[in-house]
């Protein structure tokens, strides 16, 4: 007897309603479910409402019809909440109801029990709801209904009232709920189709970080885990949380060179498309000065780069560039350079992540230079997952074919030099540089140390920074312990680079 395979059940697609915010709907793989109700909590002054009108105001630029009833605060209030953002709510109708108990004197509520309050509270909701006929519906906050209910009992019979009649009218439904009070929560996430949360918190120092989450959407995907969200003067930003292995994307596995024979020869050619390289070596030895000099030669291959600095403005970014006889200004205003001065006290991990996948998403990056890791992860310290999160934003930028250079500043200058964290297992090629004494001076030697995605030179080179840019020299052959910062003379000093020589 043939065994036949058991059905599978075709997926009934899901009508999505876009939010009024892009990145948003991306989280909800589209947007929200149509005719469905979905609980939006958080505490007070998490962002409930601005993302509430949001909805609505897409809404009505949709050519839908809207309604926002608001038990928490007056229509003026609502009004003066959408102008801080240059929004109007004009073309959806907007409710203010009054709960009752407010409009009574407490010495009457004994004559006034508090289940007829709720009820009729809940019967001005369903008669204007009736009257507007709304497509998109706001519901603001449901806490003053919870306030208004004696028992669980009753509270859950009303709400479970006002589900079955928003269920049979095919309206899309934003509940807000401030969780000002916690004992009917439970209640609401298993009456609710979805349950968004909103969450708000101070840093030690600089900006509160904004956070949200799907904690629940029943038959419809979404992005799951912790997203950054931000409230502008005109807009909610949420930065979706990256997901590197969503973004592959086929490439050719060539080198990037640097302009200087020299340097490239000591990269083995270049450095290779998909790939990460670290820059390691102390405060003032040039690390910056690399990374610049690959910026520029990409710009002058008509390729566009981008330039997250932690550590220093754009100014000396330029006076630098200038010493180096590169025009960093020029190609920035001609929109080939994308630099970003990183605020770490104003700037969640989320964002700048998805500020680094707008340069290569949308302008193209093929080269992204961080500087420095060591600011990126002493200035956040409340954040726990940093590290984790620029390994995946860096293995991203592997998949996409970019160039990735990150500079990571050793504590001390010479001799005693140790990293303040090791990140090396981020990196497939790893630069180590290097003060040491030669001659009465100070000089700077350059080794790659490591490079996963071929061969290499093993041998240490000098390196100086001129008028006319940077000088790569021969191998350091007459030295030992060039490395330690106080090498043994071991030869002439000809391999040496003199002070009045031409970049190379």
């Amino acid at each position: 007897m043939d065994l036949k395979e058991p059905l599978v059940p075709t997926p009934i697609p899901i009508e999505k309603l876009q939010t009024g915010i892009p990145e948003f709907d991306l989280v909800l793989r589209g947007g929200l479910p149509r005719g469905r109700i979905h609980l939006l909590e958080g505490a007070p002054g998490t962002g409930k409402t601005t993302i509430a009108l949001q909805l609505l105001i897409q809404t009505r630029d949709d050519g839908k019809k809207g309604l926002y009833i608001t038990l928490s605060e007056s229509a003026k209030e609502l009004e003066s909440t959408a102008a801080s953002h240059g929004w109007s709510l004009d073309g959806f109708a907007v409710f203010d109801i009054v709960p009752i108990e407010a409009q009574l004197d407490r010495q009457q509520s004994v004559l006034y029990p508090s289940e007829v309050e709720l009820g009729e509270t809940v019967r001005l909701i369903i008669e204007r709801i009736e009257r507007e006929n709304p497509e998109v519906l706001v519901i603001d906050t449901v806490s003053e209904l919870r306030l208004l209910a004696q028992d669980q009992l009753g509270y859950r019979r009303q709400v479970l009232a006002l589900k079955q009649f928003l269920q049979g009218r095919h309206c899309t439904t934003l509940i807000l709920d401030d969780l000002t009070h916690q004992d009917g929560a439970s209640d609401l996430h298993s009456l609710a189709h979805s349950v968004i949360v909103l969450e708000q918190t101070e840093r030690t120092f600089g900006s509160s970080r904004r956070r949200l989450r799907i904690a629940k959407m029943r038959g419809a995907d979404y992005q799951s885990g912790w997203h950054d969200f931000a409230i502008t003067k005109t807009n909610v930003l949420v930065f979706p949380g990256l997901i590197a292995e969503e973004h592959n994307s086929d490439f050719d596995r060539i080198t990037m060179e640097s302009g200087l024979s020299a340097l490239d020869e000591l990269m083995g050619g270049g450095l290779m498309l998909g790939t990460t390289t670290m820059l390691v070596g102390p405060s003032g030895v040039g690390k910056s000065s690399i990374a610049l000099q690959y910026v520029t030669a990409a710009v002058e291959r008509g390729e566009h780069a981008a330039y997250f600095s932690f550590d220093e403005n754009f100014k000396t970014l330029e006076l630098r560039s200038i010493a180096l006889g590169i025009d960093i200004r020029e190609a920035v205003q001609q929109d080939r350079v994308g630099w970003q001065r990183a605020n770490p006290s104003r700037l969640s991990p989320g964002q700048f992540a998805w500020q680094v996948r707008r340069e290569v998403e949308e302008r193209k990056a093929r080269i992204v230079v961080i500087d420095s890791l060591n600011s990126y992860l002493s200035t956040m310290p409340e954040e726990k997952a940093l590290t984790l999160q620029m390994h995946e934003l860096l293995t991203y930028l592997n998949n996409k074919g970019v160039v990735t250079i990150l500079i990571l500043a050793q504590q001390g200058i010479i001799g005693d030099v140790h990293n303040p964290v090791d990140l090396s297992f981020m990196s497939d090629t790893v630069v180590l540089m290097r003060f040491f004494e030669a001659e009465g001076e100070v000089r700077k030697a350059i080794s790659v140390v490591k490079k996963r995605t071929g061969v290499h030179e093993l041998s240490i080179r000098e390196f100086r920074l001129f008028p006319a840019g940077i000088q790569v020299g021969p191998q350091l052959m007459d030295f030992r312990g060039v490395l330690t910062g106080v090498p043994e003379y071991d030869g002439s000093t000809e391999t040496l680079l003199s002070g009045s020589a031409e970049a190379g």
